[in-house]
Order: C-alpha cells, then structure tokens, then sequence
C-alpha cells in the first residue's frame, strides 16, 4: 500500500511507478559504467541504452542519481557524448586527490609541487577562453613539450615581474601562488636523460609526460601521436572536469599573464608576436589549437 502524501503537497502529474529491483539494478550499472572514465557509450550497446533511458525516463534518472550520490558522486553530466559524467566528492571512497596523487608519483616535495603545476598548465592550455568551456562541440589539444614551454614562458613573466619591482627575492608567505612556483621550475631541468637515454622522471617534461598519462588513464585526454613529447586532445569528460576548477585563483592567475594570446576565438591559437617580450619558446612546442571534432 503506498504511502500517503502529506497535506498541503500538490499532486504530481500521472500515476508513480514503483521502483523494482530490476530498476535499481539498471541505474547501479548505469553508475558503474560511469566509473570506467574511458568507456564512452558509443562503444556499449548497453550503456548507451541506459544514457537514453536516464534522458528519457526521468524516474529512472532520478533512481540513477539517487545511486550516485550515496556513493559520494556529482553526477556532472549524462549525455551520448560523456556518458554518465562523474566527480567524487570530498569524502567519497573513489575521491582520488591531487595529494594523493602526487605523492604516488614523486616522493620529494618540490616533485609534487611541479605536479599541480603541471596539471593546472594542462588545463588552462587546454581550455584558455570561456568560451571553449562552453561549447559542447570543443576540443582542446596540447603536447607535453607545450606544457612545459608554457609554464616556462610564465616562469620568466614572473620573474620579469619581480625584477620591475625590486622583488626578486624569496617570495613572501602571502604571495600568489604562482610567484612562489617559478623559482622551484626555472630551476628544474627541461629534459635530462637517463643511460639508456629516456626522459629523466625528475624533469620537467617527464613530470608533465605523468601528469598526462594519468589524465588518459582518469578518461580526460586521449593520446593522439608522439610529436613534441607527446600530442593529446581533450575528451567531454575533462571538459566538464575543468569547468568545474575554471574559477580557481591559481588557474585565473596564469591566464592573466597573457602567455597563450586570448583574442576573440577566430583563427588559431599561436605564440604571441615576436615583439611581445620574446616568448623563445622551444622548438616544436606545439601549442594548442582549435579544432572541430
């Protein structure tokens, strides 16, 4: 026997289906398939009938939610394009934590630190304008040489910067960000190599080659050649990730340095004019482009 609705709440429209346990199993694996970050649905037949029924069943959709959200997630977004979008919350057991993550990759300090950065270039190369996050329809690219020649340029607008205004010395412990970061980068080496000569771990490019490989394993880029240390694009799934962080003061802060020129959206994105301070940027950096799908 149902339930009865407490006085003074308006009837809903049309009758409401019970939820069977056949529901509940459906909107559980819909979930699960949002947990394999780099399956999309136009590869699963059976994950693509579970989005359609999620857009079209909005019982189902909110039982698939439902299942989410006390499993700790954010449902981001459930679309053909990016699945069923997810993002662990603070407190969820699959959160994986920058920290965390940092701490798998490098045991020093200073590594972890150059790791953030990394990720925070990645992003905000990847998706330099507003416009960009908005439309469903773009795709970011960046390769690892880019990343590091990026971060590079920042690092001398930074101390350019400190120098104009007789700081150039250890950063106080109220500075940005980001004005604390170059000294540890600028000091780090670019390539390095080991004896059998692969890319050093420890430089900044091989910090930048973990940071990407863990974005393609996370479902947010995918590998796209092996140009200029690596070539990616961006999926759906990154995206929505970096709409989410687009507000962050250290993302916000590295845009306004003005290194990737952010002019109205025509053409394609290119190193600033050889007369704007000298980028010198490395050869075959690759910098991001736009791009249709």
């Amino acid at each position: 026997m149902a339930a009865e609705r407490p006085e003074g709440r308006a009837e809903e429209a049309g009758p409401r289906a019970a939820v069977t346990a056949a529901d509940a199993a459906d909107a559980a694996r819909l979930v699960s398939f949002g947990l394999q970050p780099r399956l999309l649905p136009a590869r699963d037949a059976e994950y693509a009938e579970l989005i359609r029924r999620h857009q079209e069943d909005p019982a189902f959709g909110r039982l698939a939610d439902a299942v989410a959200a006390g499993l700790g997630l954010i449902v981001l977004e459930v679309s053909p394009r990016a699945g069923m979008a997810l993002a662990a919350g603070e407190d969820s057991v699959f959160a994986v934590r920058m920290g965390d993550y940092a701490r798998r990759a490098a045991s020093d300090a200073g590594d972890r630190f150059l790791h953030g950065l990394a990720h925070l270039a990645a992003a905000a190369l990847a998706f330099p304008r507003p416009e960009d996050l908005a439309d469903d329809g773009y795709i970011g690219r960046i390769t690892v040489h880019g990343v590091d020649a990026f971060v590079r340029q920042a690092c001398r607008r930074l101390e350019d910067r400190a120098d104009e205004t007789g700081e150039n010395t250890d950063p106080a412990s109220d500075a940005p960000g980001l004005e604390a970061a170059w000294r540890v980068y600028t000091r780090r080496s670019a390539t390095g190599a080991t004896k059998d000569a692969r890319r050093l771990a420890s430089s900044t490019t091989g910090i930048i080659g973990k940071a990407v490989a863990f974005l393609v394993e996370s479902g947010f880029l995918q590998r796209t050649g092996d140009e200029s240390g690596g070539t990616y694009r961006t999926t759906a799934r990154y995206q929505l990730q970096v709409r989410d962080m687009a507000g962050s003061a250290a993302m916000a802060e590295l845009l306004d340095l003005g290194i990737v020129p952010v002019g109205d959206g025509t053409a394609t994105l290119v190193p600033a004019a050889a007369d704007d301070g000298g980028l010198d940027l490395a050869a075959d950096a690759g910098l991001p482009f736009h791009a249709t799908p």
